[in-house]
């Protein structure tokens, strides 16, 4: 038997997405957000609210990083997301988080997580949503495998549980997509 609960923002997975940005003075800041994805094929959007020192620094340098946080990085992942930069200037260095400026776009690449894609802002739409156009992914190697794809069992990405509030990681794989349907047909 199924309970219902009405409308709610429970969507599942929700990625947990670092968002990393320059601020006016050039130093890097990063916020945790769990409500985005993919635009297009090649176009991500954001759910970010006016708000954030995130979303200011976006429409000023023209340019954004979305990391996907890991089961390695939890609780500073968590942190970003916590903490507004208005209230906290350095909360990227109190995190434990490094940055490195991007070949591609002007914002930062989180050191230690591993998958990133460097982005270049489009436009907002009429919602308010950050539209941005992917220009490069990057991958540490260290969560490779040995014909240089993404290795989930390495990489552990996590996911936000709206319910009761909790991280979960990922990475088990079930099935093969595009395959094993065909047993059916």
């Amino acid at each position: 038997m199924r309970k219902n609960f009405g409308t709610q923002s429970w969507f599942y997975p929700l990625p947990v997405l670092i968002i990393s940005t320059y601020n006016e003075d050039g130093s890097a800041d990063a916020m945790n957000a769990a409500w985005g994805g993919l635009y297009d094929a090649d176009k991500v959007v954001l759910c970010l609210s006016p708000s954030h020192k995130t979303t200011a620094n976006i429409k000023k340098t023209g340019a954004f990083t979305v990391s996907f946080a890991d089961a390695s990085h939890v609780i500073p992942s968590d942190y970003v997301g916590m903490v507004s930069a208005y209230q906290e200037p350095n909360k990227l260095e109190k995190s434990g988080f490094h940055a490195s400026k991007s070949e591609f776009v002007n914002a930062p690449l989180i050191d230690e997580l591993p998958v990133t894609l460097e982005c270049k802002f489009l436009k907002e739409n009429e919602d308010g949503n950050i539209i941005g156009q992917i220009v490069n992914i990057s991958i540490d190697e260290s969560v490779l495998d040995q014909a240089s794809r993404l290795d989930m069992t390495k990489f552990q990405p996590i996911s936000f549980e709206p319910v009761n509030n909790g991280y979960y990681v990922m990475g088990h794989r079930v099935g093969n997509a595009f395959q094993d349907g065909a047993e059916i047909k």
